[in-house]
């Protein structure tokens, strides 16, 4: 695209937007209070589906038997805790039954699968010469006396039910809690915000006391605590917005346009918010941050609009001449930035988990309305208030000073900073390499990853992991067979056999399915005999054996069996290596009539969820960099100008993916999409010089005055847009949310090296690149 080119369409676009003032102000009156009313109905949206990848195989095969699955899907685990002493306390029983009814009726319980020693689906069961006798573990006769609770003993150490529903220690009970994602009844979906502040409200605000603790686990608790922390988050944007505008002052002396930027960035949050509402979406917890971009993209562009209003008053223009110069000077370079934006963070949408195709379709949005808020409304708005005189002042005082952004950067366009710089650089790179093939998928740390180790919800993890045999984290794979097939004698001896290989793997705990039933049927139908505890080949003994077997280990017709594998914890390794023996398995021993399908369970989604994040991770970045890649060529139409604008994109990438494998930071849905944003915004940068740079080239100056020239007209807002955006985004470090830390940490990086790979790398490449004079074709021209 020429250089005429871009001044016609400014000069069109310029007419099109300053000769009718007035009515563009109504305009966007209207839209604000619209959308503005819409944007205050905006409500913390989170869906246990919308976290999957519900494309992948693992998924598809949890949906097939996600109805036979409900009690191993999404659950919520509440431990009683009696502080003072054991479980067998009139007392304690008495508040653990009030628990479990409060429990029962919280609008979202899947009733049916609801367990615990207060539930008559969980009995016991004893071998007598007789035969089988057995009941309920709740006496029938209980009344709290000393022999009913001796009875109660006795019938939860004949339950089977120590370490998995009773602590090891008799001294908790466990509540497990399977969850509907959507009611049965009115089809509405799993409120998590609402249905956490019940629990907390109904149980542990109500029964906490000196001698009873709960502790709460389960992906429902997660979701609700971090919603919980959203309000924090607002606290973070109002404190970044509070810096924001301190150091606009500190850059332009100019109460009314750092007033006015600001205003316009938030208009936008608005403007995305309130179309977010329209389109019948929400806020989730992974998507918290967008509003923030945005506002910090807003800024970004309204600096430069500031920057160059400033220049122009400073040359003698009028305020309306000053804010028109400044449109068409900033017009084509803003409207490549934010197009590169818009259409990069769409290339999200490669990644199969809907809450980050929301999150890139928020970003998307947010971007979009930017380009009306700052590439239209302010310079309208400063056309009409323009900058203070003391801002002039301070500018025509200090115009003659090198200012430190100009005084130490415009070296690098010098040969042997320049050539300096590209090695050190080389140096980072390779150590960014090396490092960032040590970065990890999914969750390195156990309990919930999403939260700080001392947070509340991962205390109480702690706990019942501490106290309990079974582990909270479930893998589930799905033994398939014909109709009636399942406990057939070849496939239960198969699944006998998968069972023993998965309890022989690296981080697996215990294994348990219909084939253990069978196992202690026969040993019990055989007087406890240990001889007998094994899986029997009469078909119609195998019947007898698995009569009183508990629901929820084969189906209804008999054609898939889970299988569950309790893990160590859900780390990202620990699946890796469970999927790999499940695959091996299945390799080695495949047998006509029976297939295991994975899988089911938090760790079997989380897996699916990692498989999908690795795969994607890759072809985010190459459609990122590819859409920024084609923009930038149909903007500047050079191979080389590209080169220096995207390489220090793509050398910021490699050190981030080096700093998170030496922090231990997991490539997850909370992580993933931080770098593809990064790069969204650092590409402004590089735009925004480069266009200076290509500017002045074009009117036959050398590289070093071109440089030069950059940063006196946009250099210095890159580097304060940069430092600007890091020290609000470092806020989020001090979050108790700790996916929200990392985001913070990463973003914090990003910005800084964007912003230092532009006024750097920049001016370096271009000298090694032998970008010229457009006039003459060489770095140095004779002067004309």
């Amino acid at each position: 695209m020429s250089t005429e080119q871009h001044t016609g369409s400014s000069v069109w676009a310029e007419k099109a937007l300053f000769n009718v003032r007035p009515i563009w102000l109504i305009i966007f009156a209207v839209l604000t209070l619209f959308l503005g009313y819409h944007a205050t109905k905006v409500r913390p949206d989170a869906s246990f589906t919308k976290m999957i990848p519900t494309h992948h195989e693992f998924i598809q095969n949890y949906f097939d038997y996600r109805d036979d699955l409900a009690s191993l899907g999404n659950v919520v685990r509440v431990a009683v805790e009696n502080t003072q002493g054991t479980i067998f306390d009139a007392e304690f029983q008495q508040t653990l039954q009030q628990i479990n009814d409060e429990i029962f009726f919280i609008p979202g319980v899947n009733r049916s699968g609801l367990r615990s020693i207060w539930t008559p689906n969980v009995r016991w069961m004893e071998v007598t010469e007789e035969g089988f006798v057995g009941g309920p573990v709740i006496p029938d006769n209980y009344d709290g006396s000393k022999q009913s609770l001796e009875q109660l003993r006795t019938n939860v150490l004949r339950s089977g039910e120590v370490g998995n529903l009773v602590a090891n220690n008799f001294r908790s009970a466990l509540i497990y809690v399977p969850l509907d994602e959507i009611n049965p009844e009115t089809g509405a979906r799993l409120d998590y915000q609402d249905f956490s502040q019940r629990l907390e409200k109904l149980v542990r605000d109500k029964y906490n006391s000196a001698s009873v603790k709960i502790h709460i686990t389960g992906f429902a608790k997660v979701i609700g605590d971090l919603i919980d922390g959203a309000i924090q988050v607002g606290l973070f944007f109002v404190l970044a917005i509070l810096i924001t505008l301190g150091m606009l002052y500190l850059y332009s002396r100019c109460w009314r346009s750092s007033v006015i930027v600001l205003a316009c960035s938030i208009i936008a949050v608005i403007w995305q918010l309130g179309i977010i509402e329209l389109i019948g979406s929400g806020i989730n917890p992974y998507s918290m941050l967008v509003p923030f971009l945005v506002f910090a993209i807003g800024v970004s562009h309204g600096v430069q609009i500031i920057n160059a209003m400033v220049a122009n008053r400073v040359a003698g223009h009028n305020k309306l001449d000053a804010a028109k110069m400044a449109f068409r000077g900033l017009y084509i370079a803003g409207l490549t930035a934010l197009a590169s934006d818009a259409i990069g963070f769409t290339t999200l949408m490669v990644i199969d988990i809907d809450v980050i195709k929301e999150l890139a379709i928020a970003a998307s949005i947010g971007v979009a309305v930017v380009v009306l808020t700052n590439l239209m409304l302010l310079p309208i708005l400063m056309s009409y208030s323009g900058v203070t005189d003391y801002a002039i002042e301070y500018q025509l005082r200090t115009q003659n000073n090198k200012h430190i952004v100009v005084s130490f950067f415009s070296r690098f366009a010098q040969p042997k900073w320049a050539y300096g710089a590209l090695l050190v650089s080389l140096l980072m790179l390779s150590w960014g390499l090396v490092k960032g093939q040590q970065m990890k998928i999914g969750d390195l740390d156990a309990g919930a990853p999403e939260l700080r180790q001392d947070s509340r919800y991962n205390l109480d993890n702690a706990f019942i992991v501490d106290n309990y045999s079974s582990s909270t984290d479930i893998f589930v794979v799905m033994a398939k067979t014909e109709p009636q097939k399942c406990i057939a004698y070849d496939n239960l001896e198969l699944m006998d056999r998968f069972s023993w290989h998965m309890q022989n793997t690296a981080g697996v705990q215990d294994v348990k399915s219909i084939v253990y039933v069978s196992r202690m049927g026969m040993f019990g139908l055989n007087e406890g005999n240990l001889k007998w505890f094994s899986v029997n080949r009469n078909q119609y003994v195998i019947n007898a054996s698995v009569n009183k077997a508990p629901s929820g280990l084969f189906n209804a017709d008999c054609s898939m069996a889970p299988i569950i594998i309790y893990l160590d914890d859900h780390k990202a390794e620990t699946l890796k290596t469970v999927v790999a023996a499940v695959n091996q398995f299945t390799a080695d021993y495949q047998q006509e009539g029976i297939e295991f399908l994975m899988a089911a369970g938090n760790s079997g989604i989380e897996a699916a969820t990692n498989s999908v994040i690795e795969t994607a991770q890759y072809k985010m970045l190459i459609w990122v960099y590819g859409v920024v890649i084609v923009l930038c060529l149909l903007t500047f139409r050079s191979l080389r100008t590209v080169a220096c604008i995207i390489l220090p994109l793509a050398f910021t990438t490699v050190m981030s993916q080096g700093l998170m494998a030496v922090m231990d930071i997991g490539v997850k849905v909370a992580t993933l999409p931080v770098i593809a944003l990064g790069v969204g915004i650092g590409v402004d940068y590089g735009i925004y010089i480069y266009s200076r740079v290509k500017e002045s080239l074009n009117q036959g100056g050398s590289l070093t005055d071109a440089y030069q020239y950059a940063l006196d007209s946009t250099g210095k807002a890159v580097g304060f847009t940069g430092l600007t955006l890091a020290i609000g985004v470092a806020t989020w470090i001090f979050s108790p949310i700790k996916f929200q830390a990392d985001m913070g940490i990463l973003l914090t990086f990003m910005f800084i090296w964007n912003m230092l790979g532009a006024l750097i790398l920049i001016p370096a490449l271009a000298r090694l690149f032998r970008v010229g004079p457009k006039s003459a074709g060489r770095i140095n021209p004779p002067p004309r």
